[in-house]
């Protein structure tokens, strides 16, 4: 069994005992503590749920509404769910907060909490921490039978969701009817199977058809969107008789696309060729994390605006997009993050401005990905002994490549031309995640194996 409170909310595995795993009193206690906190800290006692379609949400679900209604809030709940609709639907009801039950591409056995503000935006670091302490000292109290809060289901917001993609001005509904799109969609098995397939259709797509896009929780692979999983849409795509495959992990925030010949466009390229798009009819900078793809500044100097890493995790990137107004940002997993929407990882949004611009470009999407700088990415890490300082490794590694550009604020990026390495140490367990990226992916795993090479003649040398 697993539990993992972390500043963004508290994920783990279902069952166990308290405190080991996700189980019912830990879904009160933690829940318990974010209410509390939008109590204090907006006092506006109204909150928003809504969840993805996992075998535990709706068990999640009712206990979460019932704890807040303890506590004298009113809850908004969508019922069945994306992760950006409910951000979408926070600032709309005017509430205090969000909380959306997902635990994104883990597995089944998994389910979250994960917290928003007032804003429909993910809590900050700072707030994250306030909010553990509170679950921690059981800092809450629940109100009295007759202040009580109430409960409301509100089930068409995914719809008023879609309706507000056409409503983008950089969605033309028009020029994507006219291309006669035949699209094959995975949702696997969860929201993204009722969000998908009915936007799509709202957007004039000639034929979309449904592969594991019935949500009942049941993930006929991996929900987690990159090639190795997606073996089954390749293949129906490989016939010949589509133009492009739309796949969304179970919370819909993340989005990948298949070519028309099964071969996959690229999560990294997701935010890439969006951002292209919005550049070419919006002059901006852009931002992403530290760990995506350079492509996407390739792309945003190509038409004249800056590009800016922040440290990994969403809350970090909007932070930097607001900081540097970005016009476009996101994460290299298929998140995009359109500020003209809302801040928030959307795949809904997504899809409409990746259409469009497919249907302008006027050419398939093969031959659009081939428009793009291409690089290679490769993922390794190193597990350590727990009583190995990571940190002191890290400095090392920075003190041992100090003539290159290097980038600290979130581990270490070390820069070599158009080349890069990026290391960052596990918040939960004593690994290095070890991510380097070339145009060559030889090159790629060879500055990998590199880097990993010092790290381990410095964990000798630290022995001796």
């Amino acid at each position: 069994m697993s539990l993992i409170k972390s500043i963004s909310g508290i994920r783990g595995t279902i069952g166990g005992k308290a405190g080991e795993g996700l189980t019912p009193v830990d879904v009160v206690k933690f829940t318990s503590a974010y209410g509390a906190w939008v109590l204090e800290n907006t006092g506006n006692p109204k909150i928003v749920i809504g969840r993805d379609a996992r075998i535990s949400g709706e068990m999640v679900s009712k206990l979460v509404s019932a704890t807040l209604q303890g506590m004298g809030i009113h809850v908004i709940d969508l019922g069945l769910s994306t992760t950006p609709t409910v951000e979408f639907a926070v600032p709309l009801e005017k509430a205090g907060g969000g909380i959306i039950l997902t635990a994104s591409h883990n597995p089944i056995q998994w389910n979250a909490l994960k917290l928003l503000n007032s804003k429909g935006e993910f809590i900050s670091d700072s707030e994250g921490k306030d909010i553990l302490v509170k679950a921690e000292k059981e800092d809450f109290s629940f109100a009295e039978v007759k202040k009580l809060g109430d409960y409301t289901l509100i089930e068409d917001y995914i719809d008023r969701h879609i309706q507000h993609v056409l409503d983008l001005e950089l969605v033309d509904r028009e020029v994507i009817a006219a291309r006669k799109f035949k699209i094959v969609v995975d949702a696997v098995n969860s929201t993204g199977g009722i969000a998908i397939p009915k936007l799509l259709k709202a957007l004039g797509v000639t034929e979309v058809e449904e592969m594991f896009c019935t949500p009942d929780g049941h993930f006929p692979h991996n929900p987690e969107p990159l090639p190795e999983n997606l073996r089954d849409i390749s293949q129906k795509l490989e016939k010949g008789s589509f133009d492009l495959g739309i796949v969304v992990d179970p919370d819909v925030d993340r989005l990948a696309f298949i070519n028309e010949d099964g071969s996959p466009f690229g999560e990294e390229y997701t935010l890439v060729a969006v951002a292209d798009y919005i550049l070419s009819k919006t002059k901006g900078n852009t931002v992403s994390n530290l760990s995506s793809t350079r492509a996407l500044r390739d792309v945003t100097e190509k038409h004249g605006g800056v590009y800016t890493a922040a440290a990994v995790g969403e809350v970090n990137v909007v932070n930097q997009m607001k900081a540097v107004e970005a016009v476009i940002g996101g994460e290299g997993n298929g998140g995009i993050i359109y500020p003209a929407s809302h801040y928030g990882r959307d795949a809904l949004v997504g899809v409409g401005l990746f259409l469009t611009h497919l249907a302008t470009f006027g050419k398939s999407i093969s031959r659009l990905r081939a428009t793009y700088p291409n690089y290679y990415i490769s993922k390794n890490k190193i597990e350590l002994t727990p009583e190995i300082d990571v940190d002191k490794i890290l400095v090392e590694i920075k003190e041992k490549y100090k003539k290159q550009p290097i980038n600290d604020i979130d581990g270490v990026k070390i820069e070599f031309d158009k080349e890069w390495v990026h290391l960052r140490k596990s918040n939960t367990e004593p690994i290095i995640r070890i991510y380097s990226e070339s145009e060559s992916e030889a090159t790629a795993e060879h500055l990998a194996k590199k880097i990993m090479q010092d790290i381990k003649e410095i964990v000798s040398e630290s022995l001796l």
